[in-house]
């Protein structure tokens, strides 16, 4: 739900300040996944590359859309990775890419 838009009035001119202009936070629950994310991660790169797909296109595209038909069956990769919520994948993946590059 898009928060409304607000007036304000500087000089006598009215001006419309959207939502967009506010920095929104974003937090995760501090609590254990029960799916490996990892495992989850490789199992379907793997089906992905096995089945002739650019596992990486298609990770992203499955990211990006939430449509489960960019992974395939083959190797219940698309029950597996339906399993992990989206942004629970994303923050994995964003983690993992911080700690290696810091690290260099």
């Amino acid at each position: 739900m898009d928060m409304p838009d607000f007036v304000e009035r500087e000089s006598g001119v009215q001006k419309t300040v959207s939502s967009f202009d506010n920095t929104m936070q974003f937090n995760f629950p501090e609590e254990p996944m029960d799916v490996d994310v990892r495992e989850v991660l490789l199992t379907v790169y793997d089906a992905l590359q096995e089945k002739g797909y650019n596992p990486i296109n298609q990770i992203v595209g499955y990211l990006l859309s939430g449509d489960p038909a960019y992974i395939p069956r083959h190797k219940d990769a698309r029950n597996l990775i339906r399993k992990v919520d989206r942004d629970e994948l994303i923050e994995e993946l964003v983690k993992f890419y911080l700690r290696t590059h810091r690290e260099e």
